[in-house]
């Protein structure tokens, strides 16, 4: 049994990339998208061939349909892909939380005694077994530290599209905030935030509104406001987490008057469903928003200073919250 199990198993595995390529490509056609003619107008890349970063080699076959959607799709900058360990020893890294392409090679294997024989002869070794392997490639746009003549630094920001009070309050936060790519989002799991180009906008002030709103995410970490973000997309607990942030985002640009659009209707589905469900829900939202708002706010280098000229509370008086009669806090 064991012996059957193990010459069973690159079949199988075969089998699985066979369908999960052949999957992937049917979802593209069945969306209309024909994956061999990419839409390079709305791109970030230019059109050209993925090919390594490296060796400067071509990708050939499927890879090229994998890599080109991943170009697009991602907001990749690059045509260029390289290996996790390429990256490294080039003095790069990937960066944390980036998720690379899988892509496949495929390869004969062909027995000791016919290429010998071929050596023999003179000639190519005949015959063989074929197998299929995948393994992950990165694009350069999702590296740190490689040369330049790798991967040239993205183009400067216009002047002026990020406000700077905006960019010295973002800056005083600490957070890995990450400027690029096509989606906007926080990782919890790598605790990173990632916003496209303000110059990817329609009108570059709406920028700011998706900066603090993901930014707002950010605030309930574990670490730090400890709310609950484990809600899968489409659940209520995803559906009040955004909530929470979309409110904290308003609420932090008008903090430093910035005027955005109202957001998209993307989310006001189930915004309605978990208000209308829990009269009290909207509450619990806009207090948890403004603690977010807050945490954000604290950041501002005239707050933090003015927060250090306070006097010590024990020399004025100032009364400890816990000292308070239980009459007190309920009245509160």
């Amino acid at each position: 049994m064991a012996y059957h199990a193990r010459h069973q198993g690159p079949p199988l595995e075969r089998a699985n990339l066979y369908q999960q390529i052949t999957d992937r490509i049917i979802a593209e056609l069945e969306a209309g998208r024909v994956p061999w003619v990419q839409p390079w107008g709305t791109a970030n890349a230019a059109i050209g061939m993925p090919h390594n970063a490296v060796s400067d080699r071509r990708y050939s076959g499927i890879n090229i349909l994998t890599l080109w959607n991943a170009v697009v799709s991602r907001g990749f900058t690059s045509h260029g892909f390289l290996t996790f360990r390429q990256a490294v020893v080039l003095g790069g890294t990937v960066r944390r939380g980036e998720h690379g392409v899988p892509i496949i090679y495929t390869r004969r294997y062909v027995p000791r005694i016919e290429q010998q024989r071929a050596d023999t002869e003179g000639r190519e070794a005949t015959g063989g077994i074929p197998f299929l392997k995948h393994f992950t490639v990165f694009s350069v746009d999702q590296c740190d530290g490689l040369p330049e003549h790798i991967a040239p630094p993205p183009r400067p920001i216009p002047e002026g599209l990020i406000l700077p009070r905006a960019e010295v309050l973002i800056a005083a936060t600490g957070a890995d905030f990450r400027i690029g790519g096509v989606s906007a989002f926080y990782s919890p799991t790598h605790d990173y935030v990632a916003v496209p180009r303000p110059d990817d906008f329609h009108d570059p002030v709406n920028w700011h509104r998706t900066a603090f709103h993901e930014l707002g995410h950010w605030t309930g970490h574990r670490h730090r406001l400890d709310r609950d973000q484990s809600g899968s997309f489409g659940s209520k607990s995803y559906g009040r987490e955004e909530l929470v942030a979309e409110m904290a985002g308003a609420f932090v640009c008008a903090a430093l008057g910035i005027v955005p659009s109202v957001r998209h209707a993307d989310y006001i589905g189930s915004w309605l469903a978990i208000i209308r469900e829990d009269n009290r829900a909207i509450l619990r939202a806009a207090s948890a928003a403004s603690k977010a708002a807050d945490y954000l706010l604290a950041f501002q280098p005239e707050t933090v200073a003015a927060a250090n000229d306070l006097p010590n509370d024990e020399d004025h008086g100032i009364a400890d919250p816990e000292s308070e009669t239980m009459e007190g806090r309920i009245a509160a």
